[in-house]
């Protein structure tokens, strides 16, 4: 599975920043760095801007493939006090080596952009956990004529988290996705562990996946860190390969704010 960063974006909640910092400020819970999604949705009225770059390498017989996501962002716009919108968009590079010779020529342009909304369904109590539903359409009209699917795609997830203690917690997503190209549905998971090592560091760890009905498996692994520099700011960086045959390398960073009305 490639990974998406504005899809995919998230969970760690950086359990430092939210539960050390004294404000009364709502905490700011990110959907990146990681492939998890949250289930916690921005606040009403405010915009939550998440933004960054990675790149990936996939090799396979001699020929390996390098992409590079210069612009990743994904905007989060509280409507109600459960509910918010999302819009994101990519900017994408594909370069191709044969036997260690790139190509002439590359692919690049925008991805589809994602339209979809995150709904909160319940707060976590007890062995409870807090639970979200979301959902994407990726409309082929906008995107470069390189990164043009044939139809629309289209994925949903449920996200849950439980928090373990002061400084731990775990989410993880259960879901499906349709690529533009294949009507059948590829069934997809996360689980990601977070740790507030500081009151402004966090780090976390997470594996995630897919399971297409027509093909094999796809199992990824990947660990970061997140500093948030403000209440409303925060830094991330992320790296991450592929336990099955695909993902070789990946590599993300980038930054996230949210401004309140």
């Amino acid at each position: 599975m490639k990974k998406t960063i504005t899809l995919l974006s998230l969970l760690i909640i950086p359990y430092a920043t939210i539960i050390a910092q004294e404000s009364t400020v709502p905490a700011m819970v990110t959907d990146r760095p990681d492939a998890t999604e949250s289930p916690s949705v921005v606040p009403a009225g405010s915009l939550q801007v998440e933004t960054g770059a990675f790149t990936t390498t996939f090799e396979n017989n001699n020929v390996e493939e390098r992409v590079w996501g210069y612009n990743t962002t994904l905007l989060r716009y509280g409507i109600l006090d459960n509910l918010e919108l999302r819009v994101g968009w990519n900017f994408e590079e594909t370069q191709v080596s044969i036997n260690d010779n790139q190509l002439d020529d590359v692919l690049s342009g925008f991805s589809p952009l994602l339209f979809g909304a995150k709904i909160a369904i319940a707060q976590e109590k007890d062995w409870k956990p807090q639970i979200a539903l979301l959902g994407h359409l990726y409309l082929p009209f906008t995107a470069g004529e390189d990164y043009k699917p044939e139809s629309t795609q289209a994925d949903f997830r449920f996200a849950f988290s439980h928090t373990l203690s002061e400084r731990s917690g775990i989410a993880y997503n259960i879901g499906g996705q349709w690529t533009g190209d294949d009507p059948r549905i590829a069934y997809i998971y996360t689980l990601s562990y977070g740790y507030a090592i500081t009151s402004k560091l966090g780090a976390y760890a997470e594996v995630y996946g897919d399971l297409p009905e027509d093909n094999s498996a796809n199992h990824l692994w990947d660990v970061g860190l997140t500093y948030a520099i403000a209440p409303l700011v925060q830094l991330d960086a992320t790296v991450g390969r592929s336990f099955t045959e695909g993902q070789d390398l990946f590599l993300s960073a980038g930054v996230s704010f949210r401004i309140d009305k």
